[in-house]
């Protein structure tokens, strides 16, 4: 009897194929749709899923899959994930989990419900240097935490803002496009947030309804203080993003392009260890995203769907992030 996992995947641009390539090594690609047929014909082709034109043509014809990947624009998380969990599917959701908190809490309810699993993707925790950090502050091999600095310096030309990025009602903003998993990080590091300060400007981008550009400071129920400072304005190219951290008994730095590598390593009573190579970031044309860390996201999936007791992100942690963002928008000079 086969007892491979089956995947659907929902949405099948750029981000769909790492989906699927992955999927294929844990599952079996069952099926894939997009709005535009042509673009799931070409996705299902290469990795074996029949195409649809839409979702519930897909959940209709395919009653037999146990989890479908959202892979979609941001404003259809919700909608989509909420269609799926009442089909009694469970769902991976790629970031942002939802643009809103009320809509994020949508979701949770529904999936507590239908009693089904809401996993949300956050490649960025699996970047061995970031890894290794929370390791070492988990042990408490650092001491306390003074403070920290996050940056994420990235490019995003006009050409990139089609379609329904860079409209407010249906991208929801930089921080939830490009920057959601330096949030995540933040929290999954560092702990708990009491209070931000944000200052927000769009000096680059006068044809997006958001910012390019944010400064936002944070007070940690630790009482450590942090700051991320964010950019799409880093000319031609990404350029950075990095966390550094300032602690009792260490101090580190995690940088180059992708959060991908140890740059500064002084730690009481250890040498700077010799990390594996990461993976590459996610290669989109004519830009780049994070780092790709797809391949260990459907591993802990798989896991984590065998033994219910296994840790694995899902939506009730998740939508932290989304609680975070809306603060900073909120609080925004």
């Amino acid at each position: 009897m086969d007892n491979k996992i089956r995947f659907g995947i929902a949405g099948c641009g750029n981000i769909a194929r790492r989906h699927a390539a992955e999927a294929g090594k844990y599952g079996i690609v069952t099926a894939v749709c997009d709005s535009n047929i042509k673009k799931a014909e070409t996705l299902g082709s290469a990795y074996g899923g029949k195409p649809y034109a839409t979702l519930d043509e897909l959940l209709k014809a395919h009653p037999e899959i146990d989890v479908i990947s959202i892979c979609t624009p941001n404003y259809l998380h919700t909608p989509q994930a909420i269609q799926c969990l009442n089909h009694h599917k469970h769902v991976l959701c790629e970031k942002p989990m939802a643009i809103t908190v009320s809509d994020g809490r949508k979701m949770i309810e529904v999936a507590k419900r239908m009693n089904k699993r809401l996993f949300v993707v956050k490649q960025n925790r699996y970047n061995p240097p970031i890894a290794l950090l929370k390791q070492l502050l988990t042990e408490g091999r650092l001491g306390r935490l003074f403070s920290f600095q996050v940056n994420g310096f990235w490019n995003r030309n006009k050409a990139y803002y089609t379609d329904w990025r860079g409209k407010k009602a249906t991208d929801g903003g930089t921080l939830f496009t490009q920057f959601s998993h330096f949030i995540d990080l933040i929290t999954w590091l560092f702990g708990s947030i009491v209070s931000v300060q944000s200052s927000l400007a769009n000096l680059n981008h006068p044809y997006i309804e958001f910012e390019d550009t944010g400064l936002v400071n944070f007070r940690m129920h630790s009482g450590a203080i942090g700051s991320f400072n964010y950019s799409v304005n880093s000319f031609h190219k990404n350029m950075e993003g990095s966390v550094t951290a300032f602690c009792e008994k260490g101090t580190l730095k995690i940088g180059g392009q992708y959060l991908n590598e140890l740059e500064y390593f002084q730690v009481e009573g250890m040498e700077k260890p010799a990390l594996p190579i990461g993976n590459g970031a996610n290669n989109y044309g004519f830009y780049q995203g994070s780092m790709s860390n797809h391949d260990k996201i459907y591993q802990h999936l798989v896991h984590a769907l065998n033994d219910p007791g296994y840790p694995f992100l899902e939506a009730a942690e998740a939508i932290e992030t989304i609680e975070i963002i809306e603060k900073i928008y909120n609080n925004a000079l």
